[in-house]
């Protein structure tokens, strides 16, 4: 990546890593406060609750959310400069944890499996720092806690509710144990893929399983649309803009001896690209309907629109690969190799503001490989909470940077 460091402001990147040091502590036991008590979805009170009491005394200004529990706190050094905007997820998942520490959940079926409880406790730690530090950079901060990004679309919710408005440059980070603890990557251009599902239901005509000539077997024909679904993947969607669908339930019937009257077929849909991803939808529009109807039956397909992609700005990503040079070391910083099928609602804030997203290592310090590691949304995942001081120091000089 370029960069243009002979005319940017930076911080001090060992004193920024000296201070994050130094409320590490605080750090880590407001993320433990968090994790033992996950909440799903856009209302996080609890949450919410622990941030407004971590942000107290800061001297920002802060606003609460009316359609989500969010919290928007400003931070107005008072001297002209650009307005950054820092986010922090604060939603869990709906999964049993089965890690064995002091501080797993207490609520059963809910888990900080994707690091969330983390976001949140770096961008509070964050927050402290650069409060400190107001005397020594322009303009202003807003800092984003947002819930519902496991799939409600929080930041859609506060997008509408104003919080970009007026911001000049955005930046998240996330965390990831496949990463080595303490390393961030990033990359110009597309970073994750959209996210939709599709909802296709095979009908038929039902009756008796010796008699299949006396009914229509929606069956074969959902097996046959699953095929052709891989095959039209493979075969209609550039390679270098790629896609992917991925079938994962699969209904139909009640006993051995009927022939239901109808199948269900549901799945994923990945693209990193909008071009690729309309293809996709249109491809399975086309490919459910005719291969039913082949096999005379009929198929209603639909296809819910998730997350877009989500695109950093190439200056932006620029910008996040010098300030982790500066601030973490230039051996701790790598441009990301290939996009993340994962998706994100951070694509949103990136539809209206320049901005980007990196990756945050929090491999487990006891895996050798971080590829060994349990990922995000695994039932096994932990975060190495030594490297969340890196992600702490890495928001506040974003922050900082002129």
């Amino acid at each position: 990546m370029t960069t243009d460091a002979a005319h940017r402001s930076l911080p001090d990147g060992s004193e920024l890593r000296d201070a994050a040091d130094g409320i590490q502590p605080d750090v880590v036991e407001l993320r433990r406060a968090i994790h033992r008590e996950p909440e799903l979805g856009l209302d996080l009170p609890r949450t919410q609750t622990k941030v407004l009491e971590a942000l107290t005394g800061l001297g920002l200004e802060i606003t609460t959310g009316e359609a989500l529990t969010s919290v928007v706190a400003e931070l107005d050094t008072g001297k002209p400069g650009p307005t950054v905007l820092l986010r922090g997820d604060m939603d869990a998942l709906p999964m049993q944890e089965d890690v064995d520490v002091d501080y797993r959940s207490t609520d059963e079926g809910r888990m900080h499996a994707c690091g969330h409880d983390a976001h949140t406790a770096m961008l509070v730690g964050a927050a402290r720092l650069l409060s400190d530090n107001r005397n020594d950079f322009t303009g202003k901060v807003r800092f984003m806690f947002q819930p519902g990004e496991e799939g409600f679309a929080g930041a859609r919710h506060m997008i509408d509710e104003g919080v970009t408005k007026g911001v000049d440059r955005a930046f998240a980070i996330h965390v990831t144990p496949s990463i080595p603890a303490g390393f961030l990557s990033t990359r110009r251009g597309p970073f994750m893929a959209s996210a939709d599902t599709f909802h296709l239901t095979v009908e038929g005509r039902g009756g008796h399983a010796s008699s299949p000539h006396m009914a229509t077997d929606p069956i074969p024909a959902a097996a046959a649309i699953i095929t052709g679904l891989q095959t039209m993947i493979t075969r209609d969607i550039n390679v270098a803009q790629p896609g992917v669908l991925t079938v994962a339930h699969v209904q139909a019937g009640t006993t051995t001896n009927v022939i239901p009257e109808t199948a269900l077929v549901e799945g994923t849909i990945r693209a990193l690209s909008e071009d690729s991803r309309n293809q996709i939808h249109a491809g399975v529009e086309r490919m459910s309907t005719n291969v039913a109807a082949a096999h005379g039956c009929s198929c209603s397909c639909e296809i819910k629109a998730g997350y877009p992609v989500t695109v950093n700005h190439a200056d932006q990503a620029d910008l996040v690969a010098e300030i982790a040079g500066h601030t973490l070391g230039s051996d701790h910083y790598f441009d990301l190799p290939t996009p993340v099928m994962g998706a994100e609602d951070w694509s949103y804030v990136l539809q209206e503001v320049p901005g980007a997203m990196a990756f945050l290592g929090v491999c487990p310090a006891d895996i050798a490989n971080s590829l060994e590691a349990p990922s995000n949304h695994s039932n096994l995942m932990r975060v190495n909470e030594d490297a969340m001081a890196s992600g702490v120091a890495m928001y506040a000089a974003m922050a900082m940077a002129g």
